[in-house]
């Protein structure tokens, strides 16, 4: 096969997962334009439509349906025996595409995968920070970073860290006219900052406390959909925040916010590095893996926070 011709079947691939092809070209590293022809040459030499295109949407046509159901076993065929020859590389080269949340993506970024491009000059590393849930496989990504609850059991995953917590938190100002919250309860008459998930519902608070477990509707005039923000809000003296203690750990050590009910935000298990079962795992995975094992051995792993702190104005 031309290079030509793996390049359009990627492509298709690509824009078929997507079906959008400004998200697809971003995803192969190429402009829309590129994209576009690459595909049109696909169908100009197939002699058949593969996608049903209109200004807003992208859609398999049934002859791409059916193309689509062929090639990409075939692909992945072809994808993983490269990795597989890759293997044999003195050093791993290529690119590792992860997929995770974006607190993850600031615990992980400066410990892990900053050093992981120091050590390998030839492992570039595709990050996606969001905030849905995605099938890292039917996606094309060679590995996910989520909370252990998260993580498909028919995964393989490795602890990255420890133990992860949960915390109430609120400005010294904030705390100057007010009650500190003995229990959950008692957040009913606060002012809280809400914060609205990915889905569009808003996240209930939750706690636990010898086997009793809690979910609340806080109460409050200001709904973020950004941790940083709320850490911003926060420090401003704007209301309670509930986000992970990681994020926090600064700002309660240098007191410029107070953590409250911390005895009802018990440690639960932390984030992982998950990838497919049953596939080849690349050189360049396996070495990030291994990465990941030196860290949690040496204790580093066990110490990620945000690395920068959230500005005050």
């Amino acid at each position: 096969m031309r290079n030509d011709g793996l390049l359009e079947l990627r492509a298709m691939v690509s824009v078929a997962s997507h079906r959008n092809f400004r998200a697809a070209a971003a995803d192969l590293d190429m402009s829309s334009s590129a994209l576009s022809r690459a595909v049109a040459a696909m169908e100009a030499r197939m002699g058949v439509r593969l996608f049903h295109r209109t200004t807003r949407s992208v859609s398999l046509t049934e002859a791409g349906e059916q193309f689509l159901a062929r090639v990409s076993p075939a692909l992945r065929e072809i994808t993983d025996a490269m990795d597989l020859a890759n293997a044999f590389r003195t050093t791993p080269a290529g690119t590792l595409r992860i997929n995770t949340s974006q607190g993850a993506a600031q615990l992980i970024l400066e410990p892990i995968v900053l050093e992981f491009l120091r050590r390998y000059p030839d492992m570039s590393v595709d990050l996606s920070a969001e905030g849905r849930f995605v099938d890292i496989v039917a996606e094309g990504f060679d590995a996910g970073i989520r909370l252990a609850e998260a993580v498909p059991q028919d995964m393989i995953a490795v602890a990255i860290g420890g133990d992860h917590s949960m915390a109430v938190v609120g400005s010294p100002e904030y705390f100057k006219e007010r009650k500190k919250p003995k229990a959950p309860a008692d957040l009913l008459e606060h002012e809280c900052i809400r914060t609205r998930l990915p889905s569009g519902t808003l996240y209930r608070w939750e706690f636990s406390k010898h086997g009793e477990e809690i979910a609340l509707d806080v109460k409050g005039r200001l709904t973020l959909d950004n941790y940083t923000l709320a850490i911003q809000a926060a420090l401003a003296g704007a209301g309670l925040i509930y986000t992970s203690l990681s994020f926090l750990r600064d700002h309660i050590a240098e007191r410029r916010l107070v953590r409250v009910l911390d005895d009802w935000t018990l440690p639960f298990p932390g984030l992982r590095l998950y990838y497919p079962v049953h596939r080849h795992t690349s050189a360049g995975l396996r070495a990030f893996i291994d990465l990941v094992h030196e860290m949690a051995r040496s204790g580093t792993g066990r110490q990620l926070r945000r690395p920068q702190r959230v500005p005050s104005t």
